[in-house]
């Protein structure tokens, strides 16, 4: 049997779980997923130890914290800076990690459908892993963005300088944070939602609830919305590729 799982902290419900037992069910392969919650990376060379990998998903808090502690980063990978998804290969006694970015290829496929030629200029609400996918995805489709951080950073707007010119410069906004996760679904981004308008494209990464406070108030405005899921089945398919490439 194969061994595959997920590692962040905390973990909680997970869709990688649910999605990869159902396909080895459906597919009958022997494989197993589970989850590993770690609360700190230094444990990530115990499990490793104790566990006969095939694969691993990573997630927050960890996606950048990771890359210490593998042996190769992919060309994507390295150009993120960020790393969800861990291969493993074994010649004799000796285990190779090598660091894939699946995240910005499930966030392309699932955001390209929407883009219209008036989405030139994008904000990405969060600095985390996840954001740095989606600033590279959307650097392969031409459009320039900017990071909104809480705290003031050279390059990065805070949420306190999104004025009614920069919401309306901006007609794509992507919420790359987890606010509005179940089961603290009354939070959102704090961004002046009445300037938005038919024109704008919001996307949010997270995918429980399904429509978002965010996507809720977005929608209210005319705007078309987009959450999680497509992105997340997305990157689960490519993980899967990578594992058995």
């Amino acid at each position: 049997m194969k061994h595959f799982g997920l590692i962040g902290f905390p973990l909680g419900h997970s869709f990688s779980k649910k999605y990869f037992t159902q396909k080895f069910s459906d597919e009958k392969i022997d494989a197993s997923y589970e989850l590993y919650e770690l609360e700190n990376i230094q444990n990530f060379p115990q499990l490793v130890q104790q566990i006969d990998f095939s694969g691993l998903n990573v997630t927050i808090p960890y996606k950048e914290q990771i890359i210490p502690f593998l042996d190769e980063l992919d060309d994507t990978a390295r150009a993120i800076g960020a790393v969800n998804v861990i291969k493993f290969s074994r010649t004799g006694n000796q285990i190779h990690l090598k660091g894939y970015n699946s995240d910005a290829i499930g966030f392309l496929e699932s955001i390209r459908p929407h883009i219209k030629p008036w989405h030139q200029e994008a904000l990405i609400l969060g600095t985390g892993g996840a954001s740095k996918a989606i600033k590279y995805g959307l650097e392969q489709m031409g459009i320039m963005s900017t990071f909104v951080s809480r705290t003031a950073k050279p390059g990065m707007l805070t949420y306190s300088q999104l004025l009614p010119e920069t919401i309306e410069a901006h007609t794509l906004i992507v919420n790359a944070t987890p606010l509005g996760t179940f089961p603290k679904t009354d939070e959102c981004p704090d961004i002046p939602y009445h300037c938005l308008g038919p024109k704008h494209l919001l996307f949010d990464v997270v995918y429980n609830p399904g429509k978002t406070l965010f996507l809720q108030r977005a929608e209210q405005q005319g705007c078309t919305i987009v959450n999680g899921s497509g992105m997340l089945t997305g990157q689960a398919i490519a993980a899967w590729n990578i594992w058995n490439s």
